[in-house]
């Protein structure tokens, strides 16, 4: 009898471990990325800014608010993939555009010197975000949930949203995060018109009535 009622225990036991077990691989399989330049500069897949611009409602054409700081063409083709996106049933949502350099330095503390995730290892003035180059993106549900899942396929058409949507934006001159060789963020978009950051750094700016982008030398 005293051996059952071990046996007993040990299963009840076991089944507790298997249901804590699940529970947390179930909160770390959806626990999206805090941030979208993050999900960025770090040079990236991590930081997103809270003031995120709000997407239009209306139905047909689609567009956003951009900062007035955000270079012309970025606000142009931002809209276009806006636009391109929803045309294909994908809500597409800009999580953060301009960039001070001090917004930058407060984004590089985290993780650092105050509580969180590191999201970024760009310092104030070494982000494309800083000189109104670079965007960065999320999806948006029907529910109205914003998220980072590289997988979901909201339009049912055999391709990730994600991927559409970085298709979309390559079409259009940008330039993704995803493709750099290390530190890859997946969430940037920029277009850096030949400049590097040295360049930006010393004070060289793009032509503003420049009509595209020309991917700097690697």
């Amino acid at each position: 009898m005293k051996h059952k009622k071990i046996q007993g225990s040990l299963i009840i036991f076991l089944l507790v471990i298997n249901t804590l077990l699940f529970y947390i691989l179930f909160i770390m399989e959806f626990d999206p990325p805090t941030d979208s330049k993050t999900l960025a500069d770090t040079n990236t897949h991590t930081e997103s800014n809270t003031d995120t611009p709000s997407n239009a409602e209306s139905k047909g054409t689609q567009s956003i608010s951009f900062s007035s700081m955000l270079h012309p063409l970025l606000v142009e083709r931002g809209n276009q993939l806006i636009q391109k996106a929803a045309d294909t049933g994908i809500t597409v949502v800009v999580t953060d555009d301009y960039r001070s350099a001090e917004e930058q330095n407060q984004l590089f503390k985290k993780g650092r010197s105050i509580g969180g995730k590191i999201v970024t290892y760009a310092r104030g003035g070494e982000s494309y975000h800083n000189y109104g180059l670079a965007i960065d993106f999320a999806l948006k549900t029907p529910t109205g949930e914003i998220i980072w899942d590289m997988k979901y396929d909201g339009n049912n058409n055999g391709t990730a949203d994600w991927y559409e949507v970085v298709h979309f934006a390559k079409s259009l001159g940008f330039e993704w995060g995803g493709d750099w060789d290390q530190f890859k963020d997946y969430p940037h978009l920029q277009m850096d018109f030949g400049l590097t950051l040295r360049d930006l750094q010393k004070g060289a700016k793009p032509d503003n009535s420049s009509l595209t982008a020309t991917p700097s030398p690697k």
